[in-house]
């Protein structure tokens, strides 16, 4: 691609990580950003990511190629009624909102579909704003573009170009197809995590038993329980109508699974659990999802004096940065004592290496 202007409205995590990942790789972009934290601005001027930053969103935004809108969907969109008359057919606008719906909707009725290009990248962490950005956030993470109609296709190679240039890998999708299956791999298993952690809360007894017990396996398969309620709370709504169908069909499948149990059927429950295991097996395991994955493993070791200061110690010694260590005392789901939780993918695969040549037991999931 030739040299290029490229705006961001919102350079929070995700505007940040994609501006990072684009000024490592093509130096010579120019790079615009508005952001309502001037903090933000400051910072992204400071390290070289920015060429310009702007505390409204005007002319400066004029001369963009594409245009990145980064802002929760209800703000995004009347960011488009405002480029709308400040920007040139020829710029391309997208965002990165993980329901398409209410955002395409929003460009039919504005009469944009032949210059907006939706896009969700599915990456992120626990973490937030623009200090939390990296260029490599989006590496080996599915980046899904939804044209509209009327988008050009060659700017849609453009656009996939750019995500390319991210290091994400790209699918185009029909956004209903999108909001559908983001429905069913990551919004509908939020609730689950949450309606999981209040069943447990609601039925727990006043001495906090289940909430002891949970520490193992029952926390690792509601982790994702602990986003953020707000941000949980405006995607359902964005996405009800494919969110009701899931939650539906899901209700489905427990009704048959509990007329299996309650009719003694063991062989259907174990065709159930042999084809999810079999499914779940085939996912692939380095690509990033909309869930945000553990880099963890389960260590094997003696209770005794100084174990896990050794295994610590091993660690740091090579450089191999720790997120999370504890001892699980409840071992239901795992083989592993210790659970030590990494920052990235390639730290789980040092770490396993590196403490086999001292001969513990390495288990990872």
């Amino acid at each position: 691609m030739s040299e290029k202007t490229i705006g961001f409205i919102g350079l929070g995590l995700i505007g940040g990580s994609i501006a990072k990942a684009l000024r490592r790789v093509h130096p010579e972009y120019r790079l615009i950003a508005y952001n309502r934290s001037r903090s933000s601005l400051v910072e992204a001027m400071s390290d070289g990511t920015i060429n310009q930053a702007t505390d409204v969103i005007d002319s400066s935004f004029a001369e963009c190629d594409f245009i990145f809108l980064c802002m929760p969907v209800s703000v995004n969109i009347q960011c488009l009624k405002k480029l709308k008359d400040l920007v040139p057919d020829t710029c391309v606008i997208t965002d990165v909102g993980s329901v398409k719906s209410t955002i395409h909707e929003a460009v039919r009725e504005l009469g944009m579909e032949a210059r907006f290009i939706g896009g969700h990248p599915m990456a992120g962490s626990e973490k937030t704003g623009y200090a939390s950005a990296s260029d490599r956030l989006l590496e080996n993470a599915y980046y899904i573009i939804t044209p509209t109609p009327l988008s050009n296709p060659d700017k849609v190679e453009e656009m996939r170009q750019l995500v390319t240039d991210t290091g994400a890998v790209s699918i185009v999708l029909d956004y209903d197809e999108h909001d559908y299956a983001t429905a069913a791999i990551s919004h509908l298993p939020h609730v689950i995590a949450y309606t999981l952690v209040n069943l447990v809360r609601t039925s727990d007894n006043p001495k906090g038993l289940m909430r002891q017990l949970a520490a193992g396996g029952f926390k690792d398969i509601t982790r994702i329980a602990s986003s953020s309620p707000d941000m949980w709370e405006s995607i359902c709504l964005e996405n009800k109508d494919q969110l009701l169908k899931v939650i539906n069909a899901y209700k489905s499948s427990l009704d048959d699974i509990a007329e299996a149990i309650c009719r003694d059927q063991g062989e259907k429950l174990h065709h159930f659990f042999e084809e999810a295991k079999d499914y779940r097996d085939s996912m692939p395991m380095k690509m990033k999802g909309s869930i945000e994955p553990a880099y963890e493993i389960y260590v094997d070791l003696i209770d005794e004096s100084g174990a896990i200061a050794t295994i610590a110690t091993i660690l740091a010694s090579n450089r191999i940065s720790i997120k999370n260590i504890g001892i699980l005392h409840n071992r239901e789901f795992q083989e592993g004592v210790l659970r030590i939780e990494f920052y990235e993918r390639d730290a789980v695969e040092k770490a396993t290496a590196l403490l086999s040549k001292y001969s513990y037991i390495i288990h990872t999931r």
